[in-house]
């Protein structure tokens, strides 16, 4: 029998399936929350151009920000009225429709940020 090296309690009839990072209930999971708040970039924003999974339609993301959620999606509003389409925030990753990549990188040099392009 393989041993683990996260092994540890998985289930308990008490609290239920438990995390096996932190060994607490998955409702008391403090693992997910830390690592929203790492920074999960180098502080250059990459922006590319993506259409996988769109049914064909091109999105323009933008990665590797280091700001904190709420930051997030105010640069995330900023992008998408500068360009005057909709998009999301989604998991650090800023999503506007369409290919305005020459747009958003702009933007983002106007807002102080570094950026580079991504991808072809």
């Amino acid at each position: 029998m393989k041993t683990s090296s996260k092994g540890g309690l998985v289930y308990s009839t008490e609290n239920g399936r438990m995390c096996p990072e932190c060994s607490r209930a998955l409702a008391q999971c403090v693992c997910k929350t830390i690592a929203r708040t790492r920074a999960a970039g180098d502080g250059v924003a990459r922006v590319s151009r993506e259409t996988k999974g769109r049914g064909g339609k091109s999105v323009t993301l933008v990665k590797g920000l280091v700001l904190d959620p709420v930051a997030l999606a105010s640069l995330g509003k900023q992008l998408r009225t500068a360009c005057g389409s909709g998009g999301t925030v989604k998991d650090g990753v800023i999503e506007v429709q369409g290919d305005h990549c020459e747009r958003v990188i702009e933007a983002l040099k106007k807002a102080d940020h570094q950026a580079k392009r991504a991808g072809g």
